[in-house]
C-alpha cells in the first residue's frame, strides 16, 4: 500500500538509510570528541573513526586513503578542485575546458575564474542526434580544444537532469595523453555506478553523501597523490586540517555515515541497478501509454550504459511542467536541478540537447531510489494523469 506523498526526486537528495542512521548516532552522542583533539581519548576515538572511514571511502573508489579529502559536499569540492587547481597553477596556463551541460556548481566557479582571474573557459557542446548518446561530448572535439596553456578539464560523470553518463575513462586517458589534469563532478555517479579512479585516469573527483542515502552536509574530493599530483590552493584557511587543504573541524558523524552509506550502495549496486531500471522503464511505459505526445529527454532507455538506471526526464507536450507539479502536490518530482529551482530560466541542459524553450518548460525529471516501489510508480502515473486531464480541460 503506497502512502502519500510519493517521493521521486532522488537526484535532488535521498532519504538517509536507517542502517546509516544507526551507525551515525553514536558519533553524535557518546563518541562526540573533536578528531583534532590529540590529548585525550575522546579525540583519539573520533580520529580513529575518521581514519577508518577514509580507508573505507578510498577502498570503495579504488583509491588510497591519502587521496580522500573530506568536505561539506560536492559544491565545496567542485570549487576547491576548479579554483584550487587553476589559481595554484596559473603560471602554467589560464585555460580550462568543461561542458555546456554541467551543474551550476561547476559553471559558476568557472564564471568566477573567467571574470575575476582572467581565465579562458571553453565549454564543449554535447550530442543531440544519436538517441543512444544524447548529452555526451565528442572526444575529438575535446582533444581539439586542448591547448598548451590548458591546466584542467572538468566533465560531469553523470548528468543530474537527463542522466547521461559520459565516457569518463576515455576522457581521462585523453587528458593523461596531453598531460592535462582531469576533474569530474561525480555527484550523481558515486554510489550509483562502479568507479575506479585509477582505471579511469581521474585526477580529481567530487561527491556528496546525500546522493547515496547518507546525510547532507558531508562529501569529499578525491585528489590523486601518486605520480604528478594535482597541486591545490586552499580556499579555506584555519586549523590546517585535511593536509592543510581544507581547514575546519571534521564532521565525524557525517564522515562515518558517508563511508557506511557508500559501502551499502556498492554492496547492493547490481541488484539495485536492475530493480531501478525495471521500475524506470515501467514508469516510462505507463506514461507513454497514457500520453502519445510524450517526448524522452536524454539517452534511450535501452540498457547500453549511457544513462543512469534511476533517471527519467520527459516532456509532456503542451502541459507546463511547473503547473503540473503544482497541481500534483502528492508527488515529489522536479523540473531540473534542485540548486536552480528558483531560477525561472528554462533548463540549460535541455536547451543544450536541442529542446525548445516550450519543450523545456513542459519537461519534468523523475529520480527513483532505494525506497521507491512498483506501487509508488503506478500511483504516480495515476496522479499525473488526473492532473494533466484537469490542466488540459482548463484550456
Amino acid at each position: 500500500m503506497t502512502t502519500l506523498p510519493i517521493y521521486m526526486d532522488d537526484h535532488a537528495t535521498t532519504r538517509v538509510d536507517p542502517r546509516v542512521v544507526e551507525v551515525m548516532l553514536p558519533y553524535l552522542t557518546s563518541v562526540f570528541g573533536n578528531p583534532g583533539s590529540v590529548n585525550h581519548s575522546f579525540g583519539w576515538d573520533a580520529q580513529q573513526a575518521v581514519d577508518a572511514s577514509r580507508q573505507s571511502v578510498a577502498t570503495s573508489l579504488h583509491a588510497q586513503p591519502k587521496d580522500i579529502l573530506f568536505t561539506s559536499g560536492a559544491t565545496e569540492s567542485n570549487n576547491l578542485a576548479l579554483r584550487g587547481v587553476c589559481l595554484r597553477n596559473e603560471h602554467k596556463g589560464k585555460h580550462v575546458i568543461s561542458v555546456l551541460t554541467e551543474h551550476h556548481a561547476i559553471l559558476d566557479p568557472l564564471d568566477r575564474l573567467k571574470r575575476r582571474d582572467e581565465f579562458d573557459v571553453t565549454l564543449l557542446p554535447v550530442s543531440n542526434h544519436d538517441p543512444n548518446t544524447i548529452g555526451t561530448i565528442d572526444l575529438q572535439q575535446l582533444e581539439d580544444a586542448i591547448r598548451p596553456d590548458t591546466v584542467l578539464v572538468s566533465v560531469m560523470f553523470a548528468n543530474n537532469e537527463i542522466g547521461t553518463i559520459q565516457p569518463i575513462a576515455e576522457i581521462g586517458e585523453l587528458c593523461r595523453k596531453h598531460n592535462v589534469l582531469f576533474h569530474t563532478d561525480a555527484t550523481q555517479a558515486v554510489g550509483r555506478l562502479p568507479i575506479d579512479v585509477n582505471a579511469m585516469h581521474i585526477d580529481l573527483m567530487s561527491f556528496s553523501a546525500h546522493k547515496f542515502y547518507g546525510p547532507k552536509g558531508v562529501g569529499g574530493l578525491y585528489v590523486r597523490r601518486d605520480g604528478p599530483r594535482p597541486k591545490l590552493l586552499p580556499l579555506v584557511d584555519g586549523g590546517g586540517q585535511e593536509g592543510g587543504l581544507r581547514a575546519g573541524t571534521l564532521n565525524t558523524a557525517g564522515i562515518v555515515a558517508m563511508a557506511h552509506a557508500l559501502e551499502l550502495a556498492l554492496d547492493e549496486l547490481q541488484t539495485e541497478s536492475t530493480r531501478l531500471s525495471q521500475l524506470r522503464n515501467h514508469l516510462y511505459s505507463q506514461l507513454t501509454n497514457k500520453f502519445s505526445d510524450l517526448l524522452l529527454n536524454g539517452p534511450n532507455l535501452n540498457g547500453l550504459g549511457h544513462r543512469l538506471h534511476n533517471n527519467l526526464n520527459v516532456c509532456f507536450g503542451d502541459v507546463d511542467g511547473e503547473a503540473l507539479m503544482m497541481s500534483t502536490p502528492d508527488l515529489a518530482i522536479s523540473s531540473g536541478s534542485a540548486c536552480s529551482s528558483t531560477n525561472p530560466e528554462p533548463s540549460h541542459v535541455l536547451r543544450s540537447i536541442g529542446r525548445s524553450d516550450d519543450e523545456t518548460r513542459a519537461s519534468l525529471r523523475f529520480g527513483l531510489g532505494r525506497f521507491t516501489t512498483l506501487a509508488d510508480v503506478d500511483v504516480a502515473v495515476q496522479l499525473l494523469t488526473a492532473s494533466i486531464q484537469r490542466l488540459r480541460a482548463m484550456h
